[in-house]
C-alpha cells in the first residue's frame, strides 16, 4: 500500500509542500512525497504518441513522476494559486495524465485523490476545483480537500516593504521593513488547516487499510 505525495509549489520549501506532508503523516501509512520545484515539466504536446500505450513520450521529468502515480493506491496533490489559478507547474503535471486516459483504459480509476490548495481559503477556490477535475476525469475517488492560506514571495524578495503594487504594501502600506508580525503564517501557524489535513489523512489511512 503505497500513498504518494505531489507539491506544485516551485519552491523547494512552501506552504504547500508542509500540507501535503501533514496529509501524508496523518495517514498513518508509507508514503511518497515528491516535490515539483526545479523539475522540467511542460505541457501536453498533443502528439497522441500515448495512446497506443497509455504512457507519456515527452522526454523531460514527467514521465517518472507518471510511473510513481500509477504505482500508488493514493494521491494526494497539492498546488498554490497563481493569479487566482492553479500554478503552471500544477496544471502541467496534472494535464500529462491525459495519456492514461486512452482506449477506455483510465490508467488511474480506483486510486484515491486528496485535493489541497493553496489558496488564502477563498470560497471559489479555482485551484481546488481544477485538482478535483482533473482527478475526477481519470475516474479517482476524491477523498477530500485541504485549504490553507499562502505565503506571498513579497515578503521575502527583498524589495516587498517599498513595492506599491506588491501583497505587503497592499494589507500593510509602505514600511520600513518587514518585520515577523507583518509576516503571514506559516503552515504550522494554520490551526483550521492543520485539523483538516488531520481528518482527511486519516479518513484516507483508514480507507485504504479496510480495503487491504
Amino acid at each position: 500500500m503505497t500513498i504518494l505525495g505531489i507539491s506544485a509549489s516551485g519552491r523547494s520549501k512552501s506552504v504547500t509542500n508542509d500540507a501535503v506532508m501533514a496529509v501524508l503523516e496523518a495517514t498513518g501509512e508509507s508514503f511518497e512525497f515528491v516535490s515539483l520545484a526545479g523539475k522540467q515539466i511542460g505541457g501536453c504536446r498533443g502528439c497522441a504518441l500515448c495512446a497506443a500505450d497509455n504512457r507519456c513520450k515527452v522526454a523531460d521529468d514527467w514521465p517518472a513522476i507518471g510511473e510513481l502515480m500509477l504505482a500508488a493506491d493514493a494521491i494526494v496533490f497539492g498546488a498554490p494559486s497563481y493569479y487566482g489559478s492553479l500554478n503552471a507547474l500544477g496544471h502541467a503535471c496534472l494535464e500529462r495524465t491525459f495519456c492514461f486516459r486512452h482506449r477506455e483504459a483510465f490508467s488511474l480509476a480506483g486510486k484515491l485523490g486528496v485535493a489541497v490548495a493553496i489558496d488564502s481559503r477563498r470560497e471559489d477556490s479555482q485551484v481546488l476545483s481544477f485538482i478535483r477535475k482533473l482527478m475526477e476525469s481519470n475516474l479517482m475517488p476524491i477523498v477530500g480537500t485541504v485549504r490553507a492560506n499562502g505565503y506571498s514571495q513579497c515578503y521575502d524578495c527583498g524589495f516587498g516593504d517599498a513595492c506599491a503594487v506588491g501583497s505587503v504594501v497592499a494589507k500593510h502600506g509602505f514600511l520600513d521593513c518587514i518585520k515577523d508580525e507583518h509576516r503571514p503564517p506559516r503552515f504550522a501557524e494554520q490551526d483550521a488547516s492543520i485539523q483538516q489535513a488531520t481528518k482527511v489523512g486519516k479518513t484516507l489511512g483508514s480507507i485504504l487499510r479496510c480495503g487491504a
